[in-house]
């Protein structure tokens, strides 16, 4: 796992990022930092554990409204065939995969007194 040293609202953070996928952490960085800037420009709040609480939850709206779109989208498409099982295990590694690294960055997190 290769280390990555990042800047979020101008303090370095050392984060673990798998090879190969370091574009795609510095992606959500940058959206993570630019999240967390618009709220502190705003000039309401200025303690950062409040500024990332408040861009976690917006991005989490943001995501909870992107999947309902989806999903409304997906109802009016009309009937398939049922999905093979192979796919199927497939899926649910993903769903697998997705609560382990949810848990990792949980337990991260929890080590990490100051969250952001």
């Amino acid at each position: 796992m290769k280390q990555l040293e990042v800047q979020i609202m101008q303090q370095s953070y050392l984060l673990g990022c798998p090879e190969g996928r370091e574009a795609r952490l510095l992606e959500a960085v940058e959206r993570v930092d630019t999240a967390m800037l618009r709220i502190r420009d705003a000039g309401k709040v200025r303690a950062r554990e409040r500024i990332a609480v408040l861009a976690a939850l917006n991005m989490a709206f943001e995501l909870a409204d992107r999947e309902s779109a989806d999903l409304a989208a997906a109802r009016a498409l009309p009937p398939t065939e049922p999905i093979p099982s192979s796919l199927s295990a497939n899926a649910q590694d993903g769903d697998d995969r997705l609560r382990a690294l949810v848990q990792r960055l949980d337990e991260a997190l929890g080590n990490d007194g100051r969250l952001i």
